[in-house]
């Protein structure tokens, strides 16, 4: 039994200790499956369950006379197994428990990964259903566009999370293959058999074809789909910070009693979660840049991956799983503000009604060229001016010929907006 430590469940993974004993637990099962082939005598297949061993701070010392991690933790392990231990390793090389290891290592950080997944999408999912006819203005390059519900808004950052837990369960099974075939891959000193018994064991497959190493290509899809995943969370990071500014005011991360924004302005309330998160992902999105570095290899393998991994994984695996959990915090105490949301609806004086009026004009005949000048015509006075849309239409002469006042003011109805809404959300099952 693989022991557990009183570490967050994410970081417990990349201990040491916790790896030289999952690399333990490989070496005895390679040792079963050679008993199973008559190879190990039974006895002493007992003796080396019975005795397999490790003192970590013995590793640590060994390593700094061979240089070399597998071969230090091979002789710890011996040191406490005694003469049976010449069958430990039998056939074996380095990268057969490294990679094999790393896989094992893998598959558990992807278990979290996809519970904290699911616990963010069950916060998106009572958000977006809290407000799926909470109405506010749509942003296009950062302008105001046409109606939409900020529910809307919160339905397109759960669906786009539902993919990344596809993705998120395709890389997972990418890098869930083992890799017991000896130096170079060919099984020179091994059959394929104690390969196919040690992965079968761990809950992995075995790599179809390996070099002395399992190919990168996994672990860069890996790395890739926590970049994908953390790409959304910093889209909806950047989303709450551009509603969150004093200007638009429609939504803030939550505020802790007592806690301050600024040294200097005791008025501030800064979005520095959701910063944080954007800022964070920068480092997630250069670690899969190197995860593609790490693909191209001399020959049968070299060691360049190694220790560009030894970096990598903890640290995207272990803040991909941060960067969840404070993004379901964020959510979950996030501030909504639907009468603020009223205002800035107000704030073009109807202007984003246009398409509306642009439509009705085309029905009654006008070209889309004449229609689409004749509104934006408007359209340019109340901007300038700051005055009434529906007014200044009524007012001109060109529109009404086509349009009476109750043709025109029946465009300026938010009804048609939020006609569809239940649509998509059914489309989501939200």
């Amino acid at each position: 039994m693989i022991r557990r430590y009183s570490l967050p469940r994410m970081a417990a993974i990349w201990e040491p200790d916790y790896r030289f004993q999952v690399w333990l637990r490989i070496e005895v099962l390679a040792c079963e499956a050679w008993a199973r082939l008559g190879k190990i005598p039974s006895q002493a297949l007992e003796e080396i369950k019975a005795r397999a061993a490790f003192d970590i701070r013995r590793i640590e010392e060994v390593e700094q006379t061979v240089r070399h991690e597998v071969v230090a933790f091979l002789t710890a392990v011996g040191e406490r197994v005694g003469q049976p231990s010449r069958y430990i390793h039998l056939g074996l090389t380095s990268s057969d428990i490294m990679d094999t290891a790393l896989a094992f290592q893998l598959q558990e950080a992807a278990e979290i990964l996809l519970e904290d997944l699911d616990a963010l999408l069950g916060t998106l999912r009572t958000v977006a259903r809290a407000h799926k006819q909470t109405v506010m203005i749509g942003r296009t390059h950062g302008v105001h566009a046409e109606p939409i519900t900020f529910g809307l808004k919160v339905a397109r950052w759960y669906s786009e999370m539902l993919r990344n837990r596809e993705r998120l369960e395709q890389a997972k099974e990418a890098v869930g293959y083992g890799k017991v075939s000896g130096a170079v891959g060919t099984y020179a000193h091994l059959p394929p058999s104690i390969e196919a018994y040690v992965c079968e064991k761990l809950g992995l497959k075995p790599e179809p074809i390996s070099s002395q190493i399992v190919p990168r290509d996994r672990h860069a899809q890996f790395l890739g789909a926590l970049a994908i995943v953390g790409a959304t969370l910093d889209n909806i990071a950047t989303e709450i910070r551009h509603l969150q500014r004093t200007e638009v005011s429609e939504a803030a991360e939550p505020f802790a009693e007592g806690q301050k924004g600024s040294s200097a302005m005791p008025h501030k309330k800064n979005p520095v979660t959701c910063e944080q998160i954007s800022g964070l992902n920068r480092v997630l999105r250069a670690n899969a840049i190197a995860a593609l570095e790490n693909i191209p290899l001399w020959h049968e393998r070299d060691i360049s991956h190694s220790s560009v991994e030894r970096v990598i994984l903890p640290d995207s695996t272990i803040l991909l799983d941060y960067l969840l959990t404070k993004m379901r915090e964020v959510l979950e105490g996030l501030q909504v503000y639907p009468q603020q949301m009223e205002r800035n609806l107000q704030r073009t004086h109807g202007l984003l009604f246009s398409q509306r009026v642009l439509l009705a004009l085309t029905e009654k005949g006008v070209s889309r060229e004449v229609a689409h000048h004749l509104v934006e015509r408007n359209a340019m006075k109340a901007w300038e001016g700051e005055v009434d849309f529906q007014a200044l239409l009524s007012k001109d002469a060109e529109v009404t010929q086509y349009l009476s006042a109750d043709e025109i003011a029946s465009c300026f109805d938010l009804k048609p907006y939020l006609e569809h809404v239940d649509t998509i959300f059914s489309r989501l099952a939200l």
